[in-house]
């Protein structure tokens, strides 16, 4: 982690403050398997950032076809994964990474030009940050639909995980978080689980001790295949992927642990 920048004057305003801390450093990690051309497009958003990625982490989940290719030409590190699955796939790809902070999307997404600028400010004028998510925006489908539609599908989600976590779920498609962070907890987050919603078992494992924002400001692009069909198989998902942590992280020991962990930041 980079050292602490000095504190500002009395006299200067804390938002100028924080627009003069350097943006920390963001790895991106893109777990991908045979979509050569939604990679093609995701990559080609992360090259028009504002401010570069410290590194694109492309995890290559056995594909066959020429999604290693893609990522080559865009300059991306790859990985290799031979355990099919996105939680074995991510988990990989935040096993590799190199910066302060690792952001993750996946490979049918299409990052807005602001994405890493925003996220590697946030992280540098939030010490006591540890996560941070966002929501989206189709990029397919009736175009007056494509904003309702993502912001109903979001808002479901929010609505019935956040009270079982105590705290903000990690959105799979746009989150980031502090490598220190995820290295206090690679080993006990379900990699080889296949039916676990890799963002809600990270969620679970961070604890709410630690502190999750929600910005809506920071936007993402994602397909609108995330609503064809599975219902039923993503509804069992995401019970697994939370039940499976009972009784411990049941969520009134979970809201208890906020509660304090809460006290106690405002105390200090």
């Amino acid at each position: 982690m980079a050292s602490s920048p000095a504190r500002p004057a009395a006299n200067e305003h804390p938002a100028r403050a924080h627009a003069a801390r350097p943006p920390a450093s963001v790895s991106v990690v893109i777990p991908v398997r045979d979509d050569a051309a939604l990679l093609r497009r995701c990559l080609a958003s992360l090259a028009a950032q504002q401010v570069a990625p410290h590194e694109v982490i492309v995890v290559d989940d056995r594909s066959t076809d020429a999604s290693a290719e893609v990522a080559r030409e865009f300059g991306a590190r790859i990985v290799n994964e031979q355990h099919i699955g996105i939680p074995a796939a991510a988990a990989t790809g935040c096993d590799a990474a190199t910066g302060e902070v690792i952001a993750r999307l996946d490979a049918d997404c299409v990052a807005p030009a602001d994405w890493v600028r925003r996220i590697g400010e946030r992280f540098a004028a939030d010490p006591g940050l540890t996560g941070l998510t966002g929501t989206a925006v189709f990029v397919d489908g009736p175009p007056a639909l494509r904003r309702p539609l993502a912001g109903a599908y979001l808002a479901a989600y929010r609505i019935v995980v956040a009270p079982a976590l105590g705290q903000s779920p990690l959105f799979g498609s746009n989150y980031a978080v502090r490598r220190t962070a995820w290295a206090e907890v690679r080993t006990a987050v379900h990699r080889f689980d296949d039916l676990v919603h890799d963002d809600m078992d990270l969620t679970v494992h961070l604890g709410p001790e630690r502190r999750i924002a929600f910005d809506r400001r920071l936007r993402m692009g994602m397909a609108t295949r995330a609503l064809r069909g599975g219902g039923v198989l993503r509804i069992r998902r995401g019970f697994h992927s939370i039940v499976m942590h009972w009784p411990r992280e049941a969520p009134w020991f979970r809201w208890a642990r906020r509660v304090r962990a809460d006290l106690g930041r405002r105390r200090r």
